[in-house]
Order: C-alpha cells, then sequence, then structure tokens
C-alpha cells in the first residue's frame, strides 16, 4: 500500500508564503545595500584622490621644489611629505613627476625615477581614472602642477587601491548583514503571526477544505434565506386564505390558493423536467422566487429540459447560482419595472450554461474586474456575506474548469461549466 499524501494546512501554506517572500525581499535589499555601498565607496575614493591631489599640485611647497628643476632635490624635499599626507589622508599612494612622467616621489623609492603607469593627459586638466600600476589596481586622480606664470612643471597622482576599497566595503558588511537580518527576523514574526491568525480562522484546514467550508456557508445561508422568504409567503397565503374561509369568501380563498400553486407549479414544472436535475438548486430557484416577490421584483426563469448534469457538488452549485442570484437582487435598482431574469440551457460542446441578468445599472468599467476580489463589494459593509461572494463563484468554476464573464445592458453574468463527464476525465 503507498502512503497517504498529506496535505499542508492553510496556515502552514500561509507561513511558507510569507517566509519565502520574507527571504526574497531581505536577499534583494542585501544586494541593494552590497551595490550601493560598493558605489559609495568608490565614489568616496575618487573624491579623496582628487581633493588630495589638488591640495598637493597647489602647495608651495611642491610648486617651488618642481621649479628648481633639480629632480634628485626635488625627491629630497617632497618624498617625506607626500608619505605623510599618504598617511594622513589614508591612501595608497601620491606620485609626484615631472611633464614627462619621470617619477619624483613614489612609496616604493626604487621606483623613483621611473615613468609613470598611468594615463597623463595631454592638455594641463585633471583626470581620474583606474589604472594597474606597480601596486595593482587602483581609482586614481592625477592634476597639472602649474608655476605662477601658468606652465606646466609637473604632475601629482594620488590613488587609492581596489584591494583598500574592498577592505573597506567589508568593514561596512556586518552593518549590511545586520539591516538584512533584521529585516528577515521581522518577516519571520510576520509569518509567524500570519500563521497564528490564519489557524484561528481555519484550524488545520487545508485550502481546499477551507473553501469548501466557504462554500458550504454560502450554500447554506443562500438557501436559507430562499426558504425563509418561501416559508414566509405560503405562510401569509395560507392565513389570507384561513381568513377568507372564516368570512366564507370561499372563491377569493380557492382562487389564492389556486394562484400560489399556479406559480409554484410553473417554476417545479421547469425544474423536473430536466433529465439530471439538482434538487438543491430546484429549492433553491423556488425559494428565490420568493424572495423576488417580497422585494417587488419581476422574476423570470428558463431551464431547458435538455440541460446536463452539472460538473459542481450540490453544495458548489447552489453556492455558485444564489450568490449570483442574491447580486441580482441586490443589483435589480430602483423603478417600476425591477425583474432578475435566470436561465439554465446546454452549451454547444455539451457543457451548461447559466445565465443571470438583471435590470440593475450595471457595473462601472473601472470595477468590472475588481468585484470578484475577495472582501470588495459595493454594498454596505455591514451587510451580511458582503465581499464574499463574487469571489467564491469565480473560485469555484475557475476549479471546475469553467468560465464566468460579465456583460452589459442588461447586465449580466454568463457561466460556462464543462459536461460533468469531461469533468471527471480530467
Amino acid at each position: 500500500m503507498g502512503r497517504a499524501r498529506t496535505t499542508r494546512s492553510t496556515a502552514s501554506r500561509v507561513f511558507a508564503v510569507v517566509l519565502v517572500a520574507t527571504v526574497l525581499v531581505g536577499a534583494l535589499v542585501a544586494v541593494f545595500l552590497v551595490v550601493e555601498a560598493q558605489r559609495a565607496t568608490h565614489a568616496e575614493a575618487e573624491r579623496a584622490t582628487s581633493v588630495t591631489a589638488v591640495s598637493i599640485a597647489t602647495s608651495p611647497l611642491v610648486v617651488e621644489a618642481l621649479q628648481n628643476g633639480d629632480a634628485d632635490a626635488a625627491t629630497a624635499v617632497l618624498e617625506p611629505y607626500v608619505m605623510d599626507v599618504v598617511d594622513t589622508a589614508a591612501l595608497d599612494f601620491i606620485t609626484i613627476m615631472t611633464p614627462a612622467g619621470v617619477r619624483i616621489t613614489h612609496p616604493d623609492t626604487e621606483q623613483i625615477g621611473g615613468r609613470y603607469l598611468g594615463t597623463i593627459p595631454s592638455e594641463t586638466q585633471t583626470l581620474t581614472e583606474v589604472f594597474t600600476g606597480t601596486l595593482g589596481p587602483s581609482v586614481r586622480t592625477i592634476v597639472p602642477v602649474l608655476s605662477p606664470d601658468d606652465e606646466l612643471i609637473g604632475w601629482v597622482s594620488a590613488g587609492v587601491t581596489i584591494e583598500s576599497i574592498s577592505e573597506t566595503l567589508l568593514r561596512r558588511l556586518p552593518l549590511t548583514i545586520g539591516i538584512t537580518g533584521g529585516l528577515i527576523g521581522l518577516g519571520v514574526l510576520g509569518a509567524w503571526a500570519a500563521r497564528r491568525m490564519t489557524r484561528r480562522i481555519a484550524g488545520d484546514l487545508p485550502p481546499g477544505q477551507v473553501r469548501d467550508a466557504v462554500s458550504s456557508y454560502e450554500s447554506l445561508r443562500t438557501l436559507g434565506e430562499a426558504l425563509r422568504a418561501q416559508t414566509h409567503e405560503h405562510g401569509n397565503r395560507m392565513h389570507t386564505a384561513v381568513a377568507l374561509l372564516e368570512l366564507e369568501r370561499i372563491d377569493e380563498a380557492i382562487e389564492i390558493l389556486t394562484e400560489t400553486s399556479r406559480q409554484s407549479q410553473s417554476l417545479v414544472d421547469q425544474v423536473t423536467a430536466r433529465r439530471a436535475g439538482d434538487p438543491a438548486v430546484g429549492a433553491l430557484l423556488l425559494g428565490k422566487a420568493s424572495q423576488a416577490k417580497e422585494r417587488g421584483i419581476d422574476w423570470r426563469v428558463r431551464i431547458e429540459p435538455d440541460t446536463p448534469r452539472s460538473p459542481l457538488s450540490p453544495v458548489d452549485s447552489v453556492a455558485v447560482v444564489g450568490n449570483l442570484i442574491d447580486n441580482a437582487l441586490d443589483a435589480a435598482g430602483p423603478g417600476p419595472d425591477r425583474w432578475v431574469a435566470v436561465v439554465l440551457e446546454p452549451s454547444p460542446d455539451g457543457g451548461i450554461v447559466l445565465r443571470v441578468s438583471d435590470s440593475g445599472d450595471g457595473v462601472p468599467g473601472e470595477l468590472r474586474e475588481r468585484i470578484f476580489a475577495n472582501g470588495f463589494s459595493t454594498k454596505p459593509a455591514d451587510a451580511q456575506g458582503r465581499g464574499v461572494g463574487l469571489a467564491l463563484v469565480r473560485s469555484i468554476v475557475a476549479g471546475a474548469g469553467g468560465t464566468i464573464e460579465l456583460s452589459s445592458h442588461p447586465t449580466c453574468f454568463e457561466v460556462v461549466l464543462p459536461s460533468a463527464r469531461t469533468r471527471g476525465r480530467s
């Protein structure tokens, strides 16, 4: 025997979905923070090298040393100076060179006298670049040194190696990890709270059973309202007939009872004429007829005898038909010509077509899709079951492989369901 397949509860699924979403958001935030930190660190290095290079290039000490034209004397004066600046500015190197690019200073004294590795601008302008020199890849800024007569007398290059930038970035990673961890922690807490709240509502039921429970509730609600209206109407007629009999107005009492029987029988005949009729839906339609009469709405029903058996369970059938009729009764609108029409007929491919239309003003274009969303309703917020009916209808219809469409002039909800045989093979 195969092992029974376990189905996760709705609460567990909610927890898993929220947790996965939280981890994904946390990962995206972490990537964003790392990329932003890398960009900021690189920009900071560019600013530091530019400011330092400009400051040294305009230093009177540097200008005077380069103006003398003695490279060895300039090295003796400028090498200690630039090393102090390197330590103070937290840079990796400052190279002062002649206009031709011959090094006068360098962190590695053996490199002094060699040619500068990097781009020397063809004009006297500042240039920032990433270049691989003797210390490896670095962000560097080269600035011209000008004499008081604006004559080019040398260049100053200040740089930070990519390795140093990476070390700075690594020092900032704990903050990024902390922010990401805090965000994920809050998400886990939210997932736990969502799971707890969902469990209070749905217990350990899986999603399918939760929907079935809602469907059952909606079926009982709409069927109960229908039967209450039918009972109320028949009660009123019977009381009236009894009163007329007591007054010995026998013909009028018979007329009332006959009219009651005739109206009910017309609908009963349509329901029972179906080869594969659903007694629950038949009882629902009889009750809804009484509801419509209570509210002064003309009730129109047409059921084709060759309409096939529904692929839905009796509970789901009542939920779909009942909610669409309730919606139509509410939307029928004011005025003398108020009506609701229900049609059941076979579809061309052997399925079922259910149309529920009404005399109301219709659904505004911007709400045509939103009316199927959970919790959305144009009706009073304290009305029973508001915001559930149409969402449940679409869920049931979609689950059976059918479609639901809304049209206007008049307002009409059309449900098309596949045949029960096709549904059984799928």
